[in-house]
Order: C-alpha cells, then structure tokens, then sequence
C-alpha cells in the first residue's frame, strides 16, 4: 500500500464532484482524479446536457448520485456528503467539475488534513490569477470580509470549493442555502460551533474568455450572499459575539484565580 493511499484510510475520506453542465469538461477532471487512490462519488445536479453520459464511461470506478432538477451546488454538496455517511466515510474532499482545480493538489490537502483531521481544510487560490474574472475576484474579497466580521477570523479564500471537511460538519443543522452561498455558510457556522479553518495554497487555471464555462450568476449570486450575510451578521451578534466574550471573560478568571492561588501557595 502505497504512502498516499495509507493516509486515505487513516483519514476515512472520499472525493465528491458536485457538478452541473460541466460534460466538455468533466470527463478530463475524472481521468485527473482517477489517477489518485480516492474512492470518489460524483454529483449530477439535475444537469442538461450530455453529464450523465460521460459519467456512464466511469461508472465501474465511481458512485453516483443523480437527481433531475438542478439545486444548486450546496444541495449537491449536502447530497455527496449524505452518500459519503451512508458508504461509512468520516471526511470528504471536494473539487469542482469546471477543471479550475488540480487533482495533484489533493495530496497536498490530504497532509493538512493528517496534521488537523477536524478542521476544514480550503485550498486558497489566491486573487490575483490570469484570466479570473474580476467579477469572482469582488465576490470572494466581499464574502472574505463578511467571514473576517462574522467570525473574527480571516482566510484568503471563502469562495473556494476545493476542501476536506469532516463529515460532522454537516451533522444536525438546518441550512439556510443550497446553491453558491452555501460554501460561504458551512464555513461560519462551523467556526460557531468550534471548528478550525485551514486555509492552504493551491493550484488553479482560468480559461481565457470563452472557454470557461461558469453557472455563477453575477447578480443573482451576489444577491443571494448578501442576504446570507445579514442573517448570518444578525446571528453573529445575538449569538457568537455574546459567546465568544463569555469565553474570553472565562478564560481571563480562570487565569486570574490561577494566579492568585499561584501567590497564596508561594506565600505559604
């Protein structure tokens, strides 16, 4: 057994491929990832066109969920992780179908993960990249810093899809999002219930204009996000503030009657 495939099986996880219209482009993403040792469950999210087609070619090597109406890339994301349970995996890895991601950089996700396996792990991009569409570029700088106020921390890349998550992460809650401004929501409402973010640097290709194929909605989506955000600012301030205080004044008397008890026994 190889060094690769041993950490798969310490950590428990799968890939999950959440995608929609993606056909001209799915099929090379597959072949990547094929030629990792990662057991991988695909998500066709109501697609259109030929997806399920190239999906059939695989079917030997891959699990897939199908359903017909397209819900969004969070309700993919949510489904991929509910198969991922039922097949008895603790974590999954996801990447997009659209081919911005390197499959290479799995490995680089699987040692971070190996080093803090119940964290969120976030491939970070970074912002300034050849071909990314300014329009990404806002978005991801505007719920980046939505994230920092929501949850006092900031990471380069909320907007990324290639992760590893702990399957608790998505454990006995009730989500407000299915579509783009889920990837936005499991992160901040993780970091409520405790989790660590890790961000890490990773690959990624834009094709140039006219080759890329993208479902994000400039304004739609961005609608969408900002709606999240105020709930999840409101929320933050009747909820996460007042907790995070109560564990900062905690903290600060439990370290103060340490100290005191500290200075009692040294004047005994």
């Amino acid at each position: 057994m190889t060094e690769i495939e041993t950490n798969i099986k310490t950590l428990g996880c799968c890939l999950v491929i959440p995608t929609y219209n993606h056909a001209p482009l799915l099929e090379e993403v597959i072949k990547d990832c094929l030629r990792y040792p990662i057991p991988i469950i695909i998500v066709n999210d109501g697609s259109t066109d030929h997806t399920l087609s190239v999906i059939h070619k695989y079917l030997n090597v891959i699990t897939l969920v199908s359903y017909e109406k397209n819900r969004g890339k969070g309700y993919a994301l949510k489904q991929g992780a509910k198969k991922a349970k039922e097949l008895g995996y603790n974590a999954i890895i996801t990447i997009d179908s659209d081919g911005q991601h390197f499959a290479s950089d799995i490995e680089t996700i699987i040692n971070a993960a190996l080093e803090n396996p119940k964290a969120i792990i976030v491939g970070s991009r970074g912002l300034e990249h050849q071909n990314m569409p300014k329009k990404n570029s806002f978005a991801n700088k505007f719920a980046n810093f939505w994230f920092a106020v929501q949850t006092f921390q900031k990471i380069p890349d909320t907007q990324s899809g290639f992760r590893y998550y702990p399957l608790s992460c998505f454990h006995k809650k009730l989500w407000f999002t299915n579509r783009y401004n889920f990837e936005l929501e499991i992160l901040v409402r993780n970091v409520w219930s405790g989790s660590k973010v890790v961000p890490i640097p990773v690959q990624v290709y834009y094709a140039p204009i006219g080759e890329r194929i993208t479902h994000f909605k400039p304004s739609l989506d961005f609608f969408r996000i900002s709606v999240l955000n105020t709930f999840l600012s409101i929320f933050a301030v009747i909820y996460f503030y007042p907790k995070k205080m109560f564990f900062m004044v905690g903290q600060l008397f439990f370290l103060a009657q340490r100290h005191k008890g500290h200075r009692v026994t040294q004047s005994v």
